[in-house]
């Protein structure tokens, strides 16, 4: 698994760990967004290291049944600030883990994309037969993700499962750095006692998505061994205002919260929703998550981890 310090990738290894089929899980992750606390006392083999190493992945991949690709360099924003960084982690680091999977003859790799590929696209819900049209640096890298797969498909036969995930939240989700998503962002802001600062009017919508309910498809996919040459959304069709949101975060919190105004930023698409049709064909037994207990679980996880005094 690539990404495995992260937040997705070290929520996935604390569900794979509990599944007796599942035997080692090596973990490759070079922490410049993930952490070691993450997997602090997980029974998982990490490789400290960058996914263009291949030599790395040599040693990750033989004799892998699947590789689970979820290294990136997330943000909209940060993809702005340093486009070619975002394009070498996200789309020539997904080249260099296809590369591995094809000389190892991995039976199995799902990829993580992004909804922020659909961009500008006006149309919702959003099918994956809709045109991507990316509006950010970050968008047109995961997009790359998502080809290179289909291509490896296509010319090598490689069994592949692009998933395109939208505004995934929940615990171990970063709110400490300068890129962090809305919810942890939101969530830290409330526990501190300081505003929600929100870009624009607060009336853009969003699919958040529970990364549990990501990782409930996530180990299904790698128990039943699922791949398409497809890409598949992985949301499940709710429509969430920012708004919304911040209505959700006070129910959880029991008391009304502060908020600010700042103007819209570049890049960020306007309403995003899922059509989860070919996503409930293949994954027929998952269920969301509700989001306000996803919240809930986030606050707590959050909570937990406010100093004393704070």
């Amino acid at each position: 698994m690539t990404g495995g310090a992260g937040f997705i990738g070290a929520n996935l290894v604390r569900e794979l760990i509990r599944v007796d089929a599942v035997g080692e899980i090596v973990v490759v992750d070079d922490l410049s967004t993930g952490s070691l606390d993450n997997l602090a006392d997980l029974p998982v083999r990490l490789l400290v290291g960058s996914v263009m190493d291949p030599d790395l992945l040599d040693e990750a991949v033989a004799g892998a049944a699947s590789v689970v690709h979820l290294g990136a360099l997330g943000s909209v924003p940060r993809s702005i600030a340093d486009p070619l960084r975002s394009h070498h982690a996200n789309a020539t680091g997904t080249l260099t883990v296809l590369e591995a999977a094809r000389r190892h003859g991995v039976g199995q790799t799902i990829l993580a994309s992004s909804s922020s590929v659909y961009g500008a696209n006006p149309v919702l819900p959003r099918r994956e037969t809709l045109r991507p049209m990316p509006m950010s640096p970050y968008a047109v890298s995961k997009l790359a993700t998502e080809a290179y797969a289909n291509a490896y498909a296509s010319c090598y036969g490689l069994p592949v499962l692009p998933f395109r995930f939208f505004n995934v939240f929940g615990p171990r989700q970063a709110a400490d750095h300068a890129y962090a998503a809305v919810v942890p962002r939101f969530v830290s802001a409330a526990l501190d006692g300081r505003p929600l600062e929100i870009f624009g009017d607060g009336l853009q919508t969003r699919d958040f998505t529970y990364v549990g309910s990501v990782t409930d498809v996530l180990v299904d996919a790698i128990l039943r061994r699922v791949h398409v040459p497809d890409t598949v959304n992985l949301a499940f069709g709710a429509r969430i205002s920012l708004l919304d949101l911040v209505a959700e975060l006070e129910t959880v919190l029991g008391r009304r919260l502060e908020t600010v105004h700042g103007p819209p930023r570049t890049g960020d698409v306007r309403d995003s929703q899922a059509d989860c049709g070919r996503l409930r064909e293949l994954f027929p037994a998952v269920r969301p998550h509700p989001l306000r207990a996803g919240l809930a679980a986030t606050v707590g996880w959050m909570a937990g981890r406010v100093p004393a005094g704070r």
